[in-house]
Order: structure tokens, then sequence, then C-alpha cells
């Protein structure tokens, strides 16, 4: 079992407040702004628990999917994904996943049966399913 850390800290009023929000267990950042502005309009260097929900998502679906790649036998030699989170009428909605991947001596059909299983052993996407829409699409 691994337990991870985060806390935030909020002033004032939910439309005109502020906050932080700091990665505890790491200490990758600390007391990254964080304001009702920057969920809803521009982000103007502050972050949005979404956009944190973006990165764990790319970050979660390119492990799966480095995992399904590799217990195939086609290591891959770069993933990227681009993760969008969408919130709308005070709710997260939507997560869509633009993926890519390099993976050298894999067809088309290994590549898109490991990221199938990625989309069905990835942690934070199964945290999200049936609670967000999840759209994942290959960029080639």
């Amino acid at each position: 079992m691994a337990d991870r850390e985060a806390r935030a800290t909020w002033h004032g009023d939910l439309f005109k407040g502020s906050g932080t929000v700091s990665a505890t267990s790491s200490g990758l950042f600390t007391e990254a702004p964080v304001t009702w502005a920057s969920r809803t309009e521009r982000a103007d260097g502050h972050t949005s628990p979404e956009e944190l929900m973006a990165a764990a998502q790319a970050a979660c679906f390119c492990m799966a999917f480095s995992n399904e790649l590799s217990s195939r036998g086609n290591e891959p030699a770069r993933l990227d994904v681009e993760a969008t989170c969408t919130f709308e009428g005070g709710k997260v909605t939507t997560m869509v996943l633009q993926v890519s991947a390099d993976v050298p001596g894999a067809d088309d059909p290994a590549i898109t049966e490991a990221l199938s299983a990625a989309e069905q052993s990835c942690p934070v996407t199964n945290a999200l399913r049936n609670n967000v829409d999840i759209v994942v699409t290959r960029k080639t």
C-alpha cells in the first residue's frame, strides 16, 4: 500500500477568495496558487483541481499503457498522453485523452489492443469511470 498526501488552504469566499495546494508527499510543488477564476476562466499562472486531475490521469494512463504494451512484448520507446479535464456546470464532466505511441516493432493491431487494455487497467481511469465521460483517442 502507498499513501500520497497533498494539502490545500483557502482564504475568503469561493468567488473572490484564493488558496494554495501543495504536494506534501513528494514536495514537488508547494503552495501552488488556485482561484475560482483559474477553474472557470483563464489559468493566469494558477492551477485548478481539474488541471491536477488531468495531470494525474495523463501520468497514470502512460504507465498503464506502457505496462500493457510491455506485457505483450512491445516495449514502447515513447508514449505521450495529453489529458483535458472539463469542469462544467459545477462538476467534472469529461476527461479526454489523446495518446501517441512510438513502439518499435509493434503493428497497429498490437498497439490498439494494448490501448484498449490500458483503458481498463488504469487506476485513475477506473476511479473516474461511471462518474466522468472518458474519451481515449489515438493520435497518429
